[in-house]
């Protein structure tokens, strides 16, 4: 029983910790960039804008590791705030494309999706700043002096403070009448099916488009502090289950040793009746075998319910998690497995002891 314990505590450990660590990264990389573009394409020459995005936006979709594709023209501009102008970024999308990357639709808290050319959406930080409501105007000002009037039509929060209280969105074309930038764009924006992929699938991308004129950026590039943290999250998670089930093996290979000393006055009579050297050692491999199976069993059952516990103690009144849980049905099966395997294979240092036995020594010295 004792044994049985210990290995459900050392899996359950293994798989809270492993299954923890494994949901902080990815809520991480969710909340950081999983709602804003994991690749950017922009102009690299001294013009900030692009010809011919059409042909590039057709290429870049024929790389099968593609989720979504959107096109921006953005540039810098100013609103008036009491005495002063406030420096803000007008933002033109096509929004049926750029939804898949933003959800902009989903981050609409009041108000309604953009509908006409002159309505505007602006984020909660510069509504807030600026005390206006739905259906007010908004007075846009170009650093060249040129002034648009829009109509306020919905407030977005998409969680990043830098964005809500600085851009703008309206429609592509209207930003590309307002700057003067014909049919040109700023940027190309690309959600990866594989967030950690991203630098991979950049380095297609630049390659297939083999054009001098633009840079491709992705966001593995300018989070490199980020992916050092998860990294060293990622290795001590390592660390902490091999010193796990190293301590397993040990602790069932002792247990099971002193058991064959225990044991043995009991073990050379049976050899003595005629029982074979490997059955004998076959019954301390058995044993391992199957207290490792009910505490591997019981250990997953307690990871499990110390995860949602965590998980359940640590979630705001509001309901928002602090890690949001993903169970990786994988990384459970192989600690079952390797619980199950450190437990037989702990039961082959016993196993060979009981082989040495001499029945006639051992009955004769008791």
């Amino acid at each position: 029983m004792l044994i049985i314990i210990g290995i459900a505590i050392a899996i359950s450990i293994q798989i809270f910790v492993g299954l923890l660590i494994g949901s902080l990264q990815k809520t991480l990389v969710d909340r950081t960039i999983g709602e804003s573009p994991h690749i950017t394409i922009l102009s690299s020459t001294d013009i900030s804008t692009m010809r011919d995005w059409e042909i590039l936006v057709k290429e870049i979709g024929s790389i099968d590791q593609i989720k979504a594709t959107a096109v921006s023209a953005s540039a810098n501009a100013f609103i008036e705030d009491g005495n002063r102008n406030r420096p803000i970024i007008v933002r033109g999308f096509n929004f049926d494309s750029v939804d898949s990357i933003y959800n902009i639709r989903g981050s609409l808290y009041e108000g309604r999706p953009y509908q006409s050319a002159r309505e505007v959406l602006i984020g909660k930080d510069l509504r807030e700043a600026l005390e206006v409501d739905i259906g007010d105007k908004l007075v846009v000002k170009t650093p060249d002096g040129k002034e648009t009037i829009f109509t306020i039509s919905g407030f977005y929060d998409l969680g990043v403070a830098s964005i809500n209280e600085a851009w703008i969105l309206t429609n592509l074309k209207t930003t590309q009448r307002i700057f003067d930038f014909g049919n040109r764009i700023t940027s190309i924006e690309v959600a990866v099916k594989d967030v950690f992929a991203a630098d991979t699938t950049a380095r297609k991308i630049e390659k297939l488009l083999d054009n001098d004129d633009i840079e491709v950026n992705n966001w593995k590039e300018q989070n490199e502090e980020l992916l050092s943290g998860l990294e060293g999250q990622r290795m001590s998670s390592i660390v902490i289950q091999v010193v796990i089930i190293a301590s397993v093996v040990i602790a069932i290979s002792s247990v099971l040793a002193i058991t064959v000393l225990q044991k043995s006055r009991e073990i050379g009579i049976l050899k003595a009746m005629g029982i074979k050297d490997l059955a004998t050692s076959l019954i301390f491999i058995y044993e391992g075998f199957l207290v490792g199976l009910i505490g591997a069993t019981l250990g997953v059952i307690l990871g499990l319910g110390l995860l949602y516990g965590f998980n359940a103690s640590t979630t705001s009144a509001g309901g928002v998690a602090i890690v949001d849980l993903y169970i990786e049905y994988d990384f459970i099966l192989t600690s079952w497995f390797i619980g199950l395997a450190a437990s037989t294979f702990a039961g082959i240092l016993p196993a060979r002891k009981s082989l040495k036995l001499s029945p006639v020594e051992v009955i004769r010295e008791g």
